[in-house]
């Protein structure tokens, strides 16, 4: 079998392919459309997009939309009404009144911020499973699925090239990276990912894992940030006060064996602060995870310890 990597850029970030296969050039073509295809139907920031149709039928009329679309809204959804989670896919117009990590990006009237408060609530999306409709409220709301859709591309990618019976291959979308199989390039089989050092520029690492067949998914406050009036804010919000999290995390990753769990704990947990989001991962037999705070301590769950290579 062949190992064939490709690079793409996509969805505003460098996204990474490897796959192992008797024509890995057939798999990471198709790899690639159906990543085209998910940017243009699933983004909150193309007008033209199947997820903005919602958004801009908000308070007029549900939307009938896709099975995949449709399938991560509802997930969504269900992970947002979870009591103390910091997750949202209604949080929609605090990203657009922000625009952190964009050219425009601004700091909101305090004003705006409390009437945007009114409409981000996940409680007012209104779900018909059985004609995959999708109806917001209220006017003025917005859905923003990025705080889980990459994860979701992630898995269909990796069931895509298992399905085709791909010996091993690995994703990596922007920080979440997915694997199965044996790694062709380490005689042990296990995949070295590297876990962002938050205090250094991309590609240096506070960590690297020796991992097979799961995902590792990392959130910080280091990946888009703007600067006003000599303060730093950075993209990841506090649905109860319209402002970015405060939180002595600098960095919180997930290990799991699907991306889009590793999403949906990444963002659930990321308002907590870093010894009770710790806690939390170790009463959760499903996930591992690791916390870097704003002082630099490191510290992960039981089973990271054996996973840990050196740097």
């Amino acid at each position: 079998m062949k190992v064939k990597t490709r690079v793409l850029h996509l969805m505003g970030t460098i996204i990474q392919l490897q796959v192992e296969h008797d024509t890995p050039e057939i798999l990471l073509d198709e790899a690639q459309r159906a990543l085209s295809d998910f940017e243009k139907r699933f983004s909150a920031n193309d007008n033209y997009s199947e997820l903005m149709r919602i958004n801009h039928n908000a308070g007029i009329q549900p939307v009938e939309v896709s099975r995949d679309l449709f399938e991560l809204i509802f997930i969504g959804t269900e992970q947002s009404k979870v009591p103390g989670s910091f997750l949202n896919i209604a949080i929609g117009p605090l990203i657009q009144a922000w625009r952190v990590g964009f050219s425009d990006a601004k700091y909101p009237e305090p004003t705006t911020i409390q009437s945007l408060l009114k409409i981000i609530n996940p409680e007012k999306i209104v779900l018909d499973k059985s004609k995959q409709t999708v109806f917001l409220g209220e006017k003025g709301m917005a859905l923003d699925l990025g705080g889980l859709a990459k994860g979701y591309f992630a898995d269909k990618v990796i069931a895509y090239f298992q399905k085709m019976e791909a010996k091993s291959g690995f994703i990596d979308l922007g920080g979440n990276v997915l694997t199965f199989g044996a790694a062709p390039t380490h005689e042990d089989g296990k995949w070295r990912v590297g876990i962002q050092n938050p205090f250094l520029p991309r590609g240096n690492f506070a960590l690297v894992l020796a991992t097979e067949n799961v995902s590792i998914v990392t959130s910080g406050i280091y990946e888009r940030s703007f600067e006003w009036n000599g303060r730093t804010y950075h993209h990841i919000f506090d649905s109860r006060t319209g402002y970015p999290l405060q939180t002595d995390l600098s960095s919180l990753t997930i290990v799991s064996k699907e991306s889009l769990t590793g999403e949906i704990w990444t963002t659930r947990l990321f308002g907590m602060n870093a010894k009770e989001a710790l806690r939390q991962i170790n009463q959760l037999p499903e996930i591992e995870g690791i916390v870097i705070t704003n002082e630099g301590e490191i510290a992960y769950s039981r089973g990271i310890g054996a996973m840990i290579q050196k740097v």
